[in-house]
C-alpha cells in the first residue's frame, strides 16, 4: 500500500524543536554526571533530611504576598479561546474538588515557597488523583499509570507527592468522609509512595525501569482486599466493569459516537460549543480554507517525531478535524480531534491534537531543556510512564488566527479508563490512594535519584504524617480560593457557563 502520509521531510514553519541536547542542570542530572556511589547517594538523602527535617513538610503558611487566585486564573485565560473560558470557570464552580482539578497554577505558586529536600525528578506537574487511570500499551496490554503530563517538568519530587496527597484530602471532603477517614486515605498513599521508593532504591536499575502495574495485578489487589473484608464484592464488580468498559474505548467506538455522513461525506458530528468542525472556525479564503492540504503537510511533519522507520500512521489518510473541549483545567486551550481512515471507512483512527502552553511549574522550577512545549510533554511522558502511546508526538502549528503554538499529538482513546471517584467509599478510596502512591513512586524512580529520596524518606512514618498535615491545611486554602471564584462570578467580575 502506498503510504498516505509520507515520512519525507516537509518544511512547516516552526515545526522543529532545535533545543540543544543538554542535561537539565539539577540534582537529578548531577549525580549521574558524577557517577556517585550508592553510599554517596544515601548520604545526600540523609544530609537533605538534616537540612530539611521531614516534619517541616507539614508546613503550609500562605505567602503574605500570595497573588489573588482569581487573577492567576485570569492570567491563564488571556491566551485561551475567549468563548471557551466561561466553560472552564463553570466546571471549576461545581465544587471545591473540581476547582482543585483546574487550580494547578495556584498550587504551583504555593508549592514554590514550601520546604524541599533538593532532590529533582521528572514531575508529572499535576498529579491529582483524576490524572491516573488505565490505558492500552502498544503491546496490547492494559496498565495503570499516570495519564496526564501537560505540566511535566523536572522539579522537586515533593511537589507531585503533595499535589496527589492533597487531592485525596479534597476528594474526601467532597465525599463526606470524617477527618480521621481522610487522614487514613492520605497517609495510605504517602506510605505506599515511601515503601515503593525504598524498594526501588534496593532494586537493580533495569528492574526499576521495567516496573509497571498491569491491570490483572491491579484486579488481584482488589480481589485480595475483598477476601480481607476491606472491600465489598460490589466494589470489585464495579472495578471489573470499569476495566471491561475501558477495553471498548477505542477509535471504533469514538467513530460510532462522533462521526457520520454529513452531506454525503464522512465527518465528525458537531456538538457546539463542545465540538465544532474546523470549517466552522476558519475563513474560506484563508490558507486554512484548504485545510486538507495544510493538515497533510502537518501530519508529515508530525510523523517525523514518532521515531521509527515504519509506522502505522503512514497507512491512514486524513478525513476531518474539529475543535473539542476537554477536561477542567485545560478548557480554553486549543484542542482538536482528527479523524483518519485506513483501508476503508470501517478502519478509523482518532488523534487528539492538544495545545501545550508552558508548564505552570516553569516560573518556579525553570524552563527545562525543551524549547518546544509539545516535545516537553512527550519527553516527560516517555520518561515517567511504564509504556507510551505509539502515536505520541509533537507539532508546532501556525493557527488560523496567525499565531504559532506548540502542540502534542496522541490517540484520542486507546482502552482508556479512570476510577469512579465520585462513587468511592472509604475502603475503595484508601486502596486507590495506595495504588496511585505506588504508581507515582515508580514514575519518579525511573529518572530521579531514588536512592537519595529513599534515604530522605526513611522507614518511619514521619514524612507520611507531615504530608497528611500539609494536605489538610492546603484543602482549607483550596476552599478559600474556591469561595473567591464564587464571589467573582456573583459580582460579575468573570462569566461562568455551567452545565457544559
Amino acid at each position: 500500500m502506498t503510504p498516505n502520509v509520507p515520512p519525507a521531510p516537509v518544511t512547516v514553519e516552526g515545526s522543529e524543536d532545535r533545543s540543544p541536547p543538554v542535561l537539565d542542570p539539577t540534582f537529578g542530572a548531577s549525580w549521574r554526571r558524577k557517577h556517585l556511589s550508592v553510599e554517596e547517594r544515601v548520604n545526600r538523602g540523609k544530609e537533605a533530611r538534616r537540612r530539611v527535617p521531614r516534619s517541616d513538610q507539614a508546613r503550609f503558611v500562605p505567602d503574605p504576598a500570595r497573588p489573588d487566585p482569581v487573577a492567576l486564573l485570569e492570567s491563564q485565560a488571556a491566551t485561551r479561546v475567549p468563548e471557551l473560558v466561561p466553560i472552564r470557570y463553570g466546571r471549576m464552580l461545581v465544587s471545591p474538588f473540581t476547582f482543585y482539578r483546574g487550580a494547578a497554577l495556584l498550587m504551583a505558586t504555593d508549592l514554590a515557597t514550601s520546604p524541599r529536600s533538593g532532590v529533582t525528578v521528572q514531575l508529572c506537574g499535576d498529579a491529582h488523583l483524576s490524572n491516573f487511570g488505565v490505558f492500552g500499551t502498544p503491546e496490547r496490554q492494559m496498565i495503570f499509570d499516570i495519564n496526564d503530563f501537560d505540566e511535566t517538568l523536572p522539579g522537586p519530587w515533593e511537589w507531585d507527592v503533595k499535589r496527589l496527597a492533597a487531592s485525596f484530602e479534597v476528594m474526601g471532603r467532597h465525599r463526606g468522609f470524617s477527618r480521621s477517614q481522610r487522614r487514613e486515605g492520605v497517609t495510605a498513599g504517602v506510605r505506599e509512595y515511601r515503601n515503593r521508593m525504598v524498594e526501588a532504591a534496593a532494586a537493580r536499575t533495569l528492574d526499576v525501569w521495567y516496573d509497571h502495574l498491569e491491570v490483572g495485578a491491579l484486579l488481584d489487589q482488589v480481589a485480595a482486599e475483598v477476601r480481607r473484608g476491606r472491600l465489598r464484592q460490589a466494589e470489585e464488580r464495579r472495578t471489573r466493569r470499569n476495566v471491561a468498559k475501558a477495553r471498548t474505548r477505542d477509535s471504533v467506538r469514538v467513530f460510532t459516537r462522533r462521526a457520520g455522513a454529513v452531506d454525503g461525506q464522512l465527518r465528525i458530528k458537531p456538538d457546539p460549543p463542545l465540538i465544532v468542525p474546523l470549517e466552522d472556525l476558519v475563513e474560506p479564503d484563508s490558507e486554512w480554507g484548504r485545510s486538507d492540504v495544510v493538515i497533510k503537510r502537518l501530519l508529515a511533519s508530525y510523523r517525523r517525531t514518532l521515531g521509527v522507520e515504519h509506522h502505522p500512521l503512514e497507512e491512514f489518510r486524513y478525513v476531518h478535524m474539529a475543535r473539542k473541549v476537554v477536561g477542567v483545567g485545560s478548557v480554553g486551550t486549543r484542542c482538536y480531534i482528527m479523524l483518519l481512515v485506513g483501508r476503508d471507512d470501517d478502519d478509523p483512527l482518532f488523534l487528539q491534537v492538544k495545545e501545550a502552553p508552558h508548564s505552570v511549574l516553569e516560573p518556579f522550577a525553570g524552563p527545562g531543556q525543551h524549547a518546544h512545549q509539545g516535545r516537553r510533554v512527550v519527553a516527560g511522558q516517555r520518561l515517567m510512564q511504564g509504556a507510551t502511546d505509539a502515536f505520541l508526538g509533537w507539532q508546532r502549528i501556525k493557527g488560523f488566527d496567525g499565531v504559532t503554538r506548540d502542540y502534542y499529538v496522541r490517540q484520542l482513546h486507546d482502552w482508556k479508563g479512570s476510577a469512579a471517584v465520585e462513587e468511592m467509599r472509604l475502603s475503595g478510596a484508601v486502596l486507590y490512594s495506595r495504588i496511585c502512591g505506588a504508581t507515582l513512586a515508580r514514575a519518579h524512580a525511573r529518572w530521579g535519584d531514588r536512592i537519595a529520596i529513599a534515604a530522605y524518606l526513611g522507614r518511619g512514618d514521619a514524612f507520611d504524617r507531615a504530608v497528611a498535615g500539609f494536605s489538610a491545611a492546603y484543602a482549607d486554602q483550596n476552599e478559600r480560593d474556591y469561595e473567591q471564584l464564587v464571589r467573582a462570578v456573583r459580582s460579575g467580575r468573570i462569566v461562568a457557563e455551567t452545565g457544559l
